[in-house]
């Protein structure tokens, strides 16, 4: 990296401290710090919202999933409106009318304050390890553009230099100076990601034709057997798939493919219902619109907005696939990403964009990293402040009273959070090497983990009135759990994958909801 390359990557990181600096003294109290009031224009929330759905996942993972397999992850997006709207239509006017901080407040209204504080327990242990992961893979990146390669310690500082940054402005400027900064992010993220694409497209320096022919044609080979070049006896590449990178629609009942139409249009509308309905991370924006009506819209929007972003970073990966495979069947040498492409992106980054646009490219990476790690920090330090601290506080004779003591505590867990996280950023780095998992499907599985459970208590809340108690809320939430963690080292435990991430929610969804529908609401 060069001056100005620092120069863009320090200006960057400037704005955000000074956005967070500008809404530091914006916020009266603890309502203020977390839902913004109920004031914020459902367009910033719609746009701030895409940010936090499409996080570092989509900048490094999906590129790596367009180089290694096709366009089929695209249906996944599709089921992702799906879910969106069914929420939007049925369960987010619930949620909002509630008027609490959190949306387990909402499940304390229902069960009992027991309840409502096992649920957001569940949901901080969850968020250690998905917003980790995040974190995480945007390390990557960092490690190899900053120290020149994945390493485990490379990663360790990344992962360090990421978190206190965002622990920093997110601790200044609460929920408010948040979904502005998530704005600006997300379409810097937007910028990046199509100044990318085109460069990619023209450093392939070939018909379109051509193009269109080397990634419609396949020709590498998925086979075993390769010896430490990557190559077979015969010269065919390993660990490669024949057929079309194009490839949309995947008609299959493969149940151990994550991106087939019935994965897609079921499995992940299923699960983006347990998102939007069970993570205060990605709620807690809706929550802060000036009404249900535009907590709604912005759900829905930030789903669509999302499609054409992703779909432009997986389109770098394919491009970037048939630059290699030009390159490698012509007789250069095999490349390094063929074996192992989770840097794919990363390193195009740094050794083939000029710099000043390397520069911009990283402030692009780092504001998808950003953008969804922060939104976490801040929505677990709302659960924890106003479900289990406050409380206690209070219960215990030890009441935090006043504004500005509230916003002092909520500040200090804020830091308490961020430093959390950054902890468990690296405990993920090495989860995703044991789950034998690319960094798009662990990023998003793991996150089954917490909804598995936490979907079947919220929908007996929401859809029954005399249904569920603190015993069965308890037994669906520790059942969900259970039923992913197997379901997240099959290839460990079984010796191979034999049903994909997008039928975790769904599975551990419908048991848990029958757990804790088997208890009766004590009047």
């Amino acid at each position: 990296m060069t001056i100005l390359d620092w120069l863009i990557v320090a200006l960057f990181l400037g704005t955000l401290m000074a956005i967070g600096y500008a809404f530091s003294r914006r916020n009266k109290d603890v309502e203020d710090y977390f839902v913004a009031g109920r004031s914020m224009p459902g367009w910033i929330v719609a746009i701030a919202a895409t940010g936090t759905t499409i996080s570092a996942g989509t900048f490094v993972g999906s590129p790596e999933l367009g180089f290694n397999t096709d366009l089929t992850y695209v249906l996944n997006l599709l089921g992702s409106i799906v879910g969106g709207m069914v929420v939007a239509a049925l369960i987010m006017p619930k949620l909002y009318k509630a008027n609490t901080i959190t949306i387990y407040g909402f499940i304390g209204d229902r069960f009992g304050e027991k309840s409502k504080r096992v649920n957001s327990a569940m949901f901080l242990l969850g968020q250690l390890f998905t917003s980790g992961s995040r974190l995480f893979i945007a390390a990557i990146a960092i490690s190899v553009i900053v120290f020149g390669g994945i390493k485990f310690d490379f990663m360790v500082y990344s992962i360090i230099i990421l978190g206190l940054v965002s622990t920093i402005y997110t601790m200044m400027g609460g929920i408010k100076g948040l979904l502005y900064i998530d704005t600006f992010q997300t379409l810097l993220l937007v910028g990046t990601g199509v100044v990318a694409l085109i460069m990619v497209y023209f450093s392939l320096d070939m018909p379109l034709a051509d193009i269109w022919a080397t990634i419609t044609d396949g020709g590498l080979t998925k086979v075993p057997g390769a010896n430490a070049g990557g190559l077979t006896a015969d010269g065919a590449i390993a660990g490669w798939q024949e057929g079309s990178k194009v490839k949309m629609f995947d008609f299959s009942l493969n149940w151990a493919s994550p991106y087939t139409v019935l994965g897609g249009m079921i499995g992940v509308a299923f699960f983006k219902v347990c998102q939007y309905t069970t993570d205060h991370e990605f709620v807690q924006r809706q929550l802060a619109c000036r009404d249900v009506k535009q907590a709604s819209a912005s759900l829905v929007w930030s789903q669509l907005i999302s499609l054409p972003i992703v779909l432009v970073f997986l389109m770098i990966g394919v491009l970037l696939f048939a630059k290699y495979k030009t390159e490698f069947l012509a007789g250069g040498e095999l490349s390094q990403f063929f074996t192992d492409a989770r840097d794919i992106f990363p390193q195009y980054i740094k050794n083939h964009i000029p710099m000043g646009v390397r520069g911009l490219m990283i402030t692009g990476l780092l504001a998808a990293a950003l953008s969804s790690f922060n939104s976490a920090i801040n929505a677990m330090a709302s659960s924890f402040v106003t479900d289990l601290y406050l409380p206690i506080r209070a219960e215990r004779g030890k009441e935090v009273k006043g504004d500005a003591d509230q916003l002092s505590s909520s500040r200090k867990m804020v830091f308490l959070m961020g430093m959390l996280l950054t902890g468990f950023a690296i405990v993920t780095a090495v989860m995703q090497e044991a789950s034998g998992l690319n960094l798009v499907d662990f990023a998003t599985g793991v996150m089954c983990f917490a909804y598995a459970g936490m979907i079947g208590v919220f929908l007996t809340a929401i859809f029954t009135k005399n249904r569920g108690n603190y015993v069965t809320v308890l037994a669906a939430i520790v059942v969900g759990a259970l039923i992913i963690l197997p379901l997240m080292f099959q290839k460990q435990l079984f010796g191979t994958q034999y049903i994909a991430w997008t039928w975790w929610a769904p599975i551990g969804g419908i048991i848990s909801t029958a757990i804790c529908l088997l208890g009766k609401t004590k009047k």
